[in-house]
């Protein structure tokens, strides 16, 4: 690994020295590793130091790692939070495609993690990326809370209303976007059924979460499809048909029937 400036800002000195030498390990003695112990200290280090990876903690003596994020203008680090729960927080993270390690940190994910970050340096889509992350954190409306999606091209940020849905492709998900070209990312649909089911999207197959909002009719025939307002058509399992069918009813969708 090429020399990389590190920040590592944690308020517990044993966490930051244990995590320093895993870092030291793993991307070799000739990195640049900092250290600070909260929100103060951090944002004068990153400023001063102009890190090219920083390591977070949430909970710290003088704040929360999102108060440091909120007074940092325009951050061109990637950035990795460290945390030991909040699984809100976790939520957010995933929603915006950004970073994470739970404490105690395993050093097999740690580099996992490292490795992604260098390759990434000359990315700068932090800021974007911690927009959809606050926007999760302070529970915006359905409508306006987006998702970041990465392909292995770009980063998209992706209303979640304009989802259609998305189709697993082995251990990838495809997503259906309106007015938009698909957008293949790698990671499977279990993960991101468990981000969009509590935002009410529906498991209708094995292969397949649904905007409910966007399904216009169920179709009986050839046994039994969702019909999106887009014209695509979407199966719907047997084993899933009577749940699916009820949900949508009970929220008042009650697609027309073929």
């Amino acid at each position: 690994m090429n020399n990389t400036k590190i920040l590592i800002i944690d308020n517990e000195e044993e966490l930051r020295a244990g995590l320093r030498a895993m870092i030291s390990k793993i991307a070799g003695a000739d990195q640049q590793i900092d250290e600070a112990n909260g929100v103060a200290s951090g944002l004068e280090a990153i400023r001063t130091l102009e890190p090219d990876i920083v390591f977070l903690d949430i909970e710290m003596e003088d704040g929360t790692g999102f108060d440091l994020l909120q007074q940092v203008s325009a951050p061109k680090f990637q950035l990795i939070f460290t945390t030991a729960h909040n699984q809100y927080a976790i939520q957010a993270f995933r929603f915006s495609a950004l970073d994470y390690l739970l404490k105690p940190i395993n050093p097999d994910e740690l580099r996992s993690s490292l490795t992604k970050a260098m390759d990434n340096i000359s990315r700068h889509d932090i800021a974007a990326q911690l927009t959809v992350m606050m926007q999760q954190l302070h529970q915006k409306v359905d409508h306006e809370r987006k998702i970041v999606l990465n392909d292995k091209q770009s980063t998209y940020f992706v209303p979640i209303a304009s989802i259609l849905f998305c189709e697993a492709e082995g251990p990838y998900t495809r997503f259906f976007i309106s007015g938009g070209d698909p957008i293949l990312v790698s990671r499977n649909l279990k993960e991101f059924e468990e981000m969009l089911t509590p935002l009410g999207f529906l498991r209708t197959h094995h292969s397949y979460v649904v905007n409910p909002a966007r399904i216009r009719m169920y179709d009986k025939t050839d046994g039994g499809a969702l019909i999106l307002d887009s014209g695509h058509n979407v199966p719907l399992s047997q084993r899933r048909k009577d749940i699916v069918l009820q949900s949508l009813e009970k929220d008042n969708s009650k697609p027309a029937k073929k």
